[in-house]
């Protein structure tokens, strides 16, 4: 691997520390013979100079050498995981074959390699995928669990790299999709260490001033911080000690972004933030005594410290579905101060930052950890939706961070199920000919409804009957992706047989009344009967909310009056014909503005939120019909679309100014309560060429009036004008653009 011509002289001595490292970190979970045989195809893919750098000019070899030991060393998978890594690039530049690899390396390699080419591809135009993409890569994720891994690990060496790239437009599209999908995965997974990188990263990126704010405000807290946890840890260590518990304790700081999360959800600014950290007790035991020794420690902390009762959280009886185990508590601290301590062993710790990866190291201890019957459902969830892309990943994401409720069977099974389960979820949780035919439940010893939400340890036995079926309103009912796809599908194969079923029906009344069948008329009639789709009109006649007789009545009404219609239009004069005009399209059509890859004469309006115009810092939002929609840079709802949708954000510019053209703008004008100052603002209005005054409303409170301007103007320099004029009006106190 010594070929320069691929890199430079600082990736050359880089290249070669990373690999020593990788070789060091695998050890034997890579034999001998495929060390040599993995250096020698690198050094040749490397000759053959076949692999292409990424839109941030990262080197291929050097990226996957990266991410290959975040998997090994910060997620813990070796062997095949490695080499699959190392290797894909050069199956995906067709270097060599999934074949080919296959009979060097072995099965468990090329599945690896195959998922991995396959996600990439669908990364091939943009380093963030595609909206129309989003289920094909998450399928491909569902096919194997190692897959999704390493992808994070991807993600997070790419957005570890990208600090000084000047790329701010991908890094902004890495940034966001890694908050919005990559980040509640790992967070599913349990790579909890991770996702706070990922969040924080991405946080950085897309809201800069945001993330140094509060990263400035925790280094000038610091002392006092660790002051207090100091004060705070003392004692705790004293009593462990005392009875003989061998730990290890520490204070956290909460990650920049869970604190950010926290001022947006409680509207307060950085100061307002009281649980800044949270102190970890990790105990160094055996895996018999573990649940007797953290409990032990659960007491002392509580006997010196007043404990939240409603802030425990007991992930040692019942693990979460990715294998975290863990004990939460909050307790009153000195100063009045609420402080979250977290206990649990050196195992449970690994798991908690190793997630998945260390939870497969120490299986049979705790069994299954549920991830298999989740992934399950994401296959399912994902082939089966009818909803757009859009709706599928709302619930998917909310899928990943949703907590958990454990309910039991009369017999004493446990299950899981997502926090807001109902009762119908848990009927077709259990099995779905067990859901269709569920009428309520006795949860606890009571008869409760469909609707009833579960709770952490209810006892729920379902009652069902055999005339029961399911509704379109239980849609509305179940929260689980499981219970509603199986609803879904068994209301489409009810409304087919009742389709059909209607259909002979019809038919065969034709046929008795001796009526000529013509598809377009009836289609028609449908059509005027005010029915979007043939189906809802069959499933009327099904229920019989429709009369047979009154729609061949309507048939034969309409079938006559077409036909009387054709004659009169056969014997029409050629006077009569009027050449209409065509009317000249405006607006939208006119290529004033550039969008994505200089792409002109796309259809797209102006977003009403923010009401763009002529000379507006600007951007494209793919919405779900398909067409685009103009934002200003500003607008108060961007921050909200980058965040969750950053995949459908695209570049947009203005080209050239339409001759013309005018767009609305919303002006607030607050000043002195004086009539004089209305007609002031109206009559500079007026003299103002090409500005048109389209609506005013005044509203007057304690001496000040308070107006609203809706104007329509061509550009920006135009309206900044217009502003520097209305604000030299005697009276006016402020003009701003809403």
């Amino acid at each position: 691997m010594e070929d320069t011509s691929f890199f430079t002289d600082e990736e050359l001595t880089i290249m070669r520390s990373l690999y020593r490292r990788l070789l060091t970190s695998a050890g034997d979970s890579i034999s001998k013979e495929d060390k040599q045989k993995l250096r020698q195809h690198l050094h040749q893919a490397i000759e053959a100079n076949c692999m292409q750098r990424n839109s941030f000019d990262m080197n291929p070899i050097i990226r996957d050498l990266q991410t290959a030991i975040i998997v090994s060393e910060e997620i813990g998978m070796k062997g095949s995981c490695l080499i699959g890594i190392m290797l894909h690039d050069m199956v995906k530049s067709n270097f060599f074959t999934l074949e080919s690899v296959r009979e060097m390396y072995g099965e468990d390699v090329a599945v690896i390699i195959k998922g991995l080419v396959k996600t990439s591809e669908l990364y091939a135009k943009s380093p963030a995928v595609e909206s129309e993409n989003f289920r094909n890569l998450l399928i491909s994720f569902a096919e194997d669990m190692r897959v999704i891994l390493i992808m994070i690990a991807d993600r997070v060496n790419i957005m570890r790299q990208i600090k000084d790239s000047q790329n701010a437009e991908d890094r902004l599209k890495v940034a966001n999709e890694a908050a919005y999908l990559y980040a509640p995965l790992a967070h599913k997974l349990g790579l909890y260490k991770l996702k706070s990188e990922l969040e924080d990263l991405s946080l950085k990126y897309t809201r800069k001033e945001t993330y140094y704010q509060i990263k400035d405000k925790l280094n000038e807290t610091k002392a006092s911080r660790d002051k207090y946890i100091k004060a705070f840890i003392e004692p705790i260590k004293t009593k462990l000690e005392e009875a003989g518990l061998q730990f290890d304790i520490k204070g956290r700081t909460k990650s920049i972004h869970s604190i950010w999360n926290k001022m947006v959800k409680q509207k307060t600014n950085f100061e307002g933030i009281y649980d800044l950290f949270a102190i970890r007790i990790i105990i160094d035991t055996e895996i018999e005594k573990e649940k007797s020794d953290c409990w032990q420690a659960y007491s002392i902390i509580t006997d010196m410290y007043q404990p939240n009762p409603k802030r425990l959280r007991d992930w040692l009886s019942i693990p979460k579905s990715n294998g975290y185990e863990s004990l939460h508590i909050t307790v009153m601290g000195p100063e009045g101060r609420w402080v979250e301590v977290q206990i649990r062993t050196q195992r449970m710790d690994e798991i908690a930052e190793r997630g998945l990866a260390a939870h497969w190291k120490y299986k049979g201890v705790k069994g299954e950890s549920g991830l298999d019957e989740w992934l399950t459902s994401v296959r399912e969830a994902l082939e089966n939706a009818e909803d757009d892309t859009m709706k599928v990943m709302d619930r998917f994401k909310l899928d990943l961070y949703e907590d958990e409720v454990f309910v039991f069977t009369p017999k004493g099974d446990l299950f899981k199920l997502p926090k807001g389960a109902t009762v119908l979820d848990f009927a077709f949780h259990i099995h779905s000919k067990l859901g269709c035919k569920c009428v309520g439940a006795r949860v606890n010893g009571k008869n409760v409804q469909l609707k009833q939400q579960l709770k952490s340890g209810d006892q729920v036995e379902i009652t069902t009957s055999n005339t029961q079926y399911p509704k379109q309103d239980w849609l509305n009912i179940v929260t689980t992706s499981k219970a509603r796809n199986k609803i879904r599908l068994e209301l489409k194969e009810m409304a087919s047989k009742q389709t059909d079923f209607a259909k002979e029906t019809l038919q065969r009344k034709f046929k008795n009344r001796k009526i000529d069948y013509d598809e377009a008329i009836l289609m028609r009639l449908i059509k005027k009967l005010g029915f979007k789709t043939v189906t809802d009109f069959y499933l009327r006649i099904a229920d019989e909310t429709l009369d047979v007789n009154e729609i061949l009545e309507k048939y034969t009404e309409l079938q006559k009056k077409e036909s009387e219609a054709h004659e009169e239009q056969t014997y029409r004069s050629a006077e009569t014909y009027n050449l209409q005009a065509p009317r000249e399209e405006i607006g939208a059509k006119e290529d004033v503005l550039v969008i994505d890859q200089n792409l002109k004469g796309l259809d797209f309006k102006l977003a009403k939120c923010c009401s763009p115009i002529y000379g507006d810092d600007v951007f494209g939002f793919v919405t779900i019909s398909g067409g685009i929609k103009i934002h200003r840079v500003d607008c108060p709802n961007a921050p909200q679309m980058m965040d969750r949708f950053g995949y459908r954000i695209v570049k947009a510019r203005w080209a050239g100014k339409a001759a013309g053209k005018q767009y609305p703008i919303t002006l607030k004008v607050v000043g002195h309560d004086d009539i004089g100052i209305v007609t002031n603002i109206t009559s500079i209005i007026s003299k103002e060429k090409d500005v048109t005054l389209r609506s005013i409303g005044i509203s007057s409170n304690d001496g000040l009036f308070s107006g609203t301007l809706t104007v329509s103007i061509e550009d920006t320099s135009r309206l900044d004008a217009l502003i520097k004029k209305l604000q030299s009006v005697k009276g006016v106190k402020q003009v701003s653009r809403s």
